[in-house]
């Protein structure tokens, strides 16, 4: 591997025509890392997304297998320079080598279950309608698969510098579509986005692809993001991060000439609802399970537990006097920026002050001047959290709010008014199933993932995983960001009708050379 490159990589070249630049931090110590970073100019971007669509009509020549061993070299590159990646990560994130290691994992296995995808080829959904010539009317052959969109622009996430960053799912997803990859790397981790591109673009020299497959652009300024979005050579936008960023870069892809789909996944508060008979029997354990959730990585998960709703009694006492001895011996952590510290502790004081909401419990604050976040859970009664739509809004960090309803119905009124999230929880036993039966109805309108008897942290890279939701979860419920069906966002639906064999794309051939699954005249065909 190369040292660490301060500049833009634009086919397969680091480059830089730029003169502003900008530094790293270490959240750790707050000083600031040696490197600086060119931000990447106008003229840049234009060239990354020129090479990117010279790319994609290559890229068409290439067959699924070949960009299957294509995922599979950046997952092997990563792996053989995973020493190096990691310690760049942890200065720059703060971040413990263990959660690196396990994120650079999951990162490898994405890339590889995508290879797998490829290969299987059921994700084409391949369609196949033969002709009926002696019908009246006759009928024509017609055919239907996915056609990639063409090149998408990633964003890296501030908390995953490796799995939802620059070799993240998103990136995964849309190079196994077959669309060029450009990737606006997050300021808070130049350094990993660098590494890890360089990588990339070995794998891509290695498999003897085109180098405008894939490109990544650095820079602290907000005017380079929208700039990419509104790019017409952009033609999908995969991005991980706030409520008020992806909105407005959501709004630019809508206002565009050319509309383009804008999958961001955005905030969320993933209400845990403790059921009656869980709560007496497990209380204890559900709170120690509870405050492990909710202090994972400081609370820095778009999945993290923020909304704790139950129903009052004696159980729900003996659990506030658990988590009571539990949250004050929570240590502070170190928090992936100061600015993400600085907005945490604003946001927790803000709710501090908000009308009916009190502090239940509360570990020690770290420094004042430096990255530390320390967790509390706050209580308000069920009617105020109803009064006020603030208290349903995403705090990033350690902090969750318990919501006391007076009864199981006040419960599935406040189930009601909520809006979309990315999960919702329920801790149940077999007694509670009636009690939980309109609870599931009324939540899976409005979340992605529904869990009962686990936490929301922590999701599974698998085929039937769902990381999305309704608004402002996700900026469209109908996708996800995590799992195989990722790779759906970046391809399109063609049909082709009466083309004579020899025109063909080689999947929809009659001879099935690919060997894939296919729904021929509305029977599903399963190949061997």
């Amino acid at each position: 591997m190369r040292a660490l490159s301060p500049q833009q990589l634009i086919n397969g070249q680091w480059t830089s025509s730029g003169t502003e630049v900008f530094s790293a931090l270490n959240p750790a110590t707050h000083n600031p890392l040696p490197e600086s970073f060119f931000e990447a100019t106008e003229a840049e971007l234009n060239s990354a997304v020129a090479v990117a669509g010279e790319a994609f009509e290559i890229l068409q020549e290439y067959g699924y297998s070949e960009r299957a061993a294509l995922l599979d070299c950046i997952a092997d590159k990563l792996v053989a320079h995973q020493a190096v990646i990691v310690q760049r990560a942890m200065q720059e994130t703060g971040l413990p080598e263990g959660r690196l290691n396990g994120e650079m994992g999951r990162t490898c296995h994405q890339l590889r279950m995508f290879a797998s995808v490829l290969r299987a080829g059921d994700w084409l959904h391949l369609t196949l309608d033969s002709a009926l010539p002696e019908r009246q009317p006759p009928r024509p052959d017609i055919r239907l698969m996915p056609v990639p969109l063409g090149p998408v622009a990633v964003f890296g996430a501030s908390n995953f510098p490796l799995a939802f960053s620059t070799a993240g799912g998103d990136t995964a997803s849309a190079l196994a579509a077959g669309c060029p990859v450009i990737v606006k790397g997050h300021p808070a981790h130049p350094g990993t986005a660098a590494l890890v591109a360089e990588v990339i673009a070995e794998a891509l020299a290695e498999s003897e692809m085109p180098a405008g497959c894939f490109a990544l652009l650095q820079g602290r300024s907000p005017a380079l993001s929208q700039k990419l979005v509104a790019h017409p050579g952009i033609k999908a936008v995969g991005f991980t991060g706030s409520l008020k960023v992806g909105r407005i870069l959501f709004d630019i892809a809508c206002q565009r000439p050319e509309p383009i789909p804008f999958y961001g996944e955005l905030g969320s508060s993933n209400p845990v609802f403790l059921l009656s008979h869980a709560l007496g029997l497990r209380g204890e354990a559900i709170a120690q399970d509870f405050v492990a959730s909710l202090t994972l990585g400081c609370g820095q998960f778009c999945t993290n537990p923020g909304l704790l709703i139950a129903v009052k009694g004696e159980a729900l006492e003996q659990l506030k006097a658990q988590l009571q001895e539990l949250i004050p011996a929570q240590p502070w952590q170190t928090m992936l920026t100061p600015a993400i510290a600085a907005n945490y502790e604003q946001q927790l004081a803000s709710l501090k002050l908000q009308q009916g909401v009190e502090v239940l419990a509360e570990a020690r604050p770290g420094h004042p001047d430096q990255s530390h976040g320390h967790a509390c859970i706050l209580r308000t009664s069920a009617r105020d959290w109803l009064a006020n739509p603030h208290l349903e809004e995403e705090i990033f960090g350690p902090c969750s709010l318990l919501v006391e309803c007076d009864s199981h119905k006040q419960m599935l009124q406040v189930a009601r008014r909520l809006n979309g999230h990315l999960t919702a929880t329920l801790q149940g036993e077999t007694a509670d199933q009636q009690e939980a039966q309109p609870l599931v109805r009324i939540l899976m309108n409005r979340v992605g993932r529904l869990l009962y008897n686990g936490y929301p942290t922590g999701v599974e890279v698998c085929h039937g995983m769902q990381h999305g939701g309704p608004y402002p979860a996700a900026t469209d419920s109908r996708s996800t960001s995590v799992g195989a069906n990722a790779i759906q966002r970046f391809v399109r639906p063609v049909c082709l009708q009466n083309l004579p064999d020899g025109l063909l794309p080689v999947a929809l051939k009659a001879s099935n050379p690919l060997n894939t699954s296919r729904t021929v005249d509305g029977q599903l065909k399963v190949t061997d």
